[in-house]
């Protein structure tokens, strides 16, 4: 069956008339918030989210920030860094990292966004602290993890000067930082939600440490902008067509976005994950995207499944013709090379801000993060009281997957270290689990995902089925002012998930396994699925 163009398929036609019949283009790049809602209270919340419109090209002297940055960092004797932050502070970052090599001119960059302490351990190392600048970034100064890891750090640096911090301006971060004499500080605007900062400070500053050309990438930024301009045809503007796929196919039951990215620039569909799944994850709706599933056989694919392929350099990400060729409508993205990246994150921000619109959601809030947040804390209250947390248990993994119907999307959420081998068995997993039952798969590790599709998992369609997979750390690393260390934290948060999962009546099983293996649960999976 031969792939048909976006263009032309029905719902994105009129998904475009649609964005222009509203005037969604222009009134977007105006800053206009009634585009999303009639609603005073709503459209003052849009309002404030806007800032990411302005860091589509270079900002006013935020090279020569930078610039200045380095050259200090480049003289005193550093041979790596690490990113400690969630979601929007961590996950452009290690696109970063991990698309550009670092040459001469920048340090290895390694990001933590897990409170598991294997993670912690492994990337603040007592051994290798003395050559590392640790940059704390978050948004708010607030986000519990990136306080534990920030004080956790300030703990074992030899001195404030490893310590930089990327925040708003007036967080308690900005004033922790300034009271313990950090190295530097970085103030972002603070009209720039997290998950639209890649081409911020919280994303181009750990880029410029690892050596990334950042004028490059706001320029490249800046033509996509150009691009996607009021003034051109909804049909040309890349971030319209883009948005109006996303959302048309998910009004018409495709869903489940299933991103085939070239493997050159794998680490985008994580990014793109976040951005897609906390924007338009709520009031029962969302376009669920599906990254690094394996391309398995066309009959595996359901007819809620839509195809966005990724090429890098103009070269076809393996497998996703076959896709196309069963039938899945395609979208074909390029990114011609790694500057490139900047013009993927504008019109990805854009697109989704479409997308949004389209389902009639507000992109720019995420109503349900703060519940699992909350029951977090009752947990780590009941820890400092003296009751212990529960233990996981064996769970009803059988039960779980005979409750599996057509149109829903099985996600493995491990609260285990991000390790390759528990990765390749995950993988493993998830292939069983969409061969076997035909429905879409995801993959997160936790509490990282918390920040990625935890908004979409309680606010999004009830399409969602959960197996919670959660080890018992052996490694104790204390939290300085805590009253708990971070094995107890991440324990924490996966039964603080779990409830406010099981609180919207999803279908979730937590399942004890043991970290360094998890072979024993794809055997269960296997001897469990038809």
């Amino acid at each position: 069956m031969a792939s048909t163009d976006a263009r032309e398929l029905g719902p994105v036609r009129d998904a475009l008339d649609e964005l222009a019949a509203r005037d969604a283009r222009t009134r977007l790049h105006a800053r206009d918030a009634s585009l999303f809602s009639d609603d005073p209270a709503v459209q003052a919340n849009v309002a404030e989210r806007l800032g990411w419109l302005d860091v589509m090209g270079e900002p006013p002297a935020a090279t020569t920030r930078l610039q200045g940055f380095l050259a200090t960092v480049s003289s005193s004797g550093f041979h790596r860094v690490v990113l400690a932050g969630m979601g929007g502070s961590s996950l452009a970052p290690e696109v970063f990292a991990t698309v550009f090599d670092p040459g001469s001119e920048g340090l290895p960059l390694e990001v933590l966004d897990s409170t598991h302490p294997d993670a912690v351990a492994a990337a603040l190392d007592r051994e290798r602290i003395g050559d590392t600048l640790v940059l704390v970034a978050s948004k708010s100064g607030t986000t519990e993890e990136t306080r534990c890891f920030g004080s956790y750090a300030g703990s074992i640096v030899p001195d404030s000067n490893h310590l930089v911090a990327i925040t708003d301006p007036g967080s308690a971060l900005e004033r922790e930082a300034f009271a313990g004499h950090w190295r530097d500080v970085f103030l972002n605007p603070d009209d720039i939600g997290g998950r639209f900062s890649a081409l911020s400070f919280f994303g181009m500053l750990p880029a410029a440490l690892a050596g990334v050309p950042v004028r490059a990438v706001w320029e490249r930024a800046a033509a996509m902008a150009s691009r996607c301009a009021p003034d051109s045809a909804a049909a040309d503007d890349p971030a319209a067509l883009l948005g109006a796929f996303m959302g048309s196919m998910t009004r018409a039951g495709r869903d489940k976005l299933t991103l085939v990215v070239h493997p050159r620039i794998g680490a985008l569909g994580d990014w793109v994950e976040q951005l897609v799944a906390e924007s338009t994850g709520k009031l029962g709706t969302g376009v669920v995207p599906i990254v690094d599933e394996p391309v398995g056989h066309g009959d595996a694919y359901g007819p809620d499944r839509a195809l966005l392929e990724v090429r890098f350099g103009g070269e076809p990400a393996p497998g996703a013709q076959d896709l196309a060729e069963a039938g899945l409508p395609r979208l074909v993205l390029d990114v011609a090379d790694a500057a490139d990246l900047g013009g993927a994150f504008v019109q990805w921000e854009l697109a989704t801000a479409y997308a949004g619109l389209l389902l009639g959601v507000n992109p720019f809030d995420e109503p349900n993060v703060t519940e699992s947040k909350r029951n977090t804390q009752a947990m780590l209250d009941d820890v400092a009281a003296g009751r212990e947390l529960p233990e996981p248990g064996p769970g009803d993994v059988e039960g779980l997957l005979a409750r599996v119907k057509p149109g829903d999307y099985v996600a493995l959420q491990a609260y285990v270290p991000m390790t390759a081998p528990a990765r390749a068995a995950l993988r493993e997993a998830r292939t069983l689990i969409r061969d076997r039952l035909q429905v879409a798969t995801t993959v997160g590790f936790g509490p990282r995902f918390l920040h990625s599709t935890g908004q979409l998992h309680k606010g999004g369609p009830d399409t969602l089925v959960a197996l919670q997979l959660v080890d018992v750390p052996t490694r104790r690393v204390d939290i300085p002012g805590r009253a708990y260390d971070f094995a107890t934290l991440v324990r924490a948060q996966a039964v603080g998930d779990l409830q406010a999962l099981e609180e919207r009546a999803r279908r979730v099983t937590q399942v004890a396994v043991a970290a360094d293996d998890l072979t024993p649960l794809v055997a269960r999976l296997d001897a469990a699925l038809p």
